[in-house]
């Protein structure tokens, strides 16, 4: 008889998967298990316009969470079976997932989905990565053979990536819905969606990070002094075009990245803002010699140890994002 996981597995996976990053923890994504297979929708409600116009991060996000609810399941027993984009009639069904038991799961295979409860997005100033010249070459096996390129980018590219920024600083000076959308999700009074105060950088430590987005200052903090200024190794994922596809399996390999670092030690903030204004992202595709279209940037570092780990980033119940039918 061919096994099927029950309920409460597909649930606590969706959990787990649902601690996938996604723009401004917009949370774009909505879950359906129907007859055994579970079905991975954007949810159109949960976009961010203003910063997403083209609708390719809110794909990238769901990319992540497709890939981490295979880590979860894989880590569960459970193999899955991914058909992307399998309906043309349905745009929003992104991917349908059937699966089969496994006999063994590695401990690997188990770190891994640990990695996923253990990652967060850290927006403050990290040190150089150590051992980085024997970890790349494990972390560009990871990706594979897959659509999805990899590069990692020389510390003479910080120039040209702090224009790049200042550019899209500048086309957006005068789009008022734009910093209206990120006032909103920045907001002190989130429950359950946005980015809150603790996981921004503040004024002076934002001054330390001279590759990142700008959020609304919402706190005076200065936290790890002692690191002067970002030493972050700095990665971009690129495709071979922009088809909804390429974009989707990106976000797969945006999360396969992630928990890579993650189980490493290294921390990783996962930067886009360079790719939605079309003169900044221009500056990223010569900085990658044209090779594709760049997707989404990766800072990667080492942020030193805390006592008092912060808050993971809140997340929608379960009941809003995932329906058994």
């Amino acid at each position: 008889m061919h096994a099927t996981p029950g309920a409460q597995v597909l649930k606590n996976a969706v959990l787990v998967a649902c601690r996938a990053p996604s723009v401004h923890n917009s949370q774009p994504w909505r879950w359906v298990a129907e007859d055994g297979v579970l079905r991975l929708f954007v949810d159109r409600h949960r976009t961010v316009p203003g910063t997403d116009d083209s609708g390719r991060e809110a794909i990238i996000s769901c990319g992540a969470a497709l890939d981490h609810l295979r880590v979860a399941m894989l880590a569960g027993g459970w193999h899955s079976e991914i058909k992307r984009f399998p309906n043309p009639k349905e745009p929003d069904l992104l991917a349908s997932i059937e699966f089969s038991s496994v006999d063994h799961v590695t401990d690997i295979q188990q770190n891994r989905a640990d990695a996923i409860l253990q990652r967060r997005t850290d927006r403050l100033p990290l040190s150089r990565p150590t051992c980085w010249d024997f970890f790349e070459p494990v972390l560009r096996s990871t990706i594979g053979d897959s659509a999805v390129s990899l590069d990692v980018l020389s510390d003479d590219a910080r120039p040209q990536l702090v224009e790049a920024a200042e550019l899209a600083e500048g086309v957006r000076r005068d789009d008022v819905s734009y910093y209206v959308e990120l006032d909103w999700w920045t907001s002190p009074f989130a429950v359950n969606e946005g980015v809150p105060p603790s996981a921004l950088a503040s004024d002076k430590e934002g001054r330390r990070v001279d590759v990142g987005r700008w959020f609304p200052v919402r706190s005076h903090t200065d936290r790890r002094p002692e690191i002067t200024m970002d030493w972050s190794k700095i990665l971009v994922l690129s495709t071979p075009e922009d088809t909804r596809a390429d974009v989707l399996r990106c976000g797969e390999a945006l999360s396969t990245v992630l928990l890579e670092c993650t189980m490493a030690g290294m921390s990783t903030c996962t930067l886009t803002h360079l790719i939605e204004v079309d003169q900044s992202r221009d500056i990223v595709r010569n900085l990658i010699e044209q090779r594709g279209q760049p997707q989404v940037l990766i800072r990667v570092g080492i942020a030193p140890p805390i006592e008092d780990v912060p808050a993971p980033t809140p997340r929608n119940p379960l009941g809003d994002v995932f329906q058994i039918r």
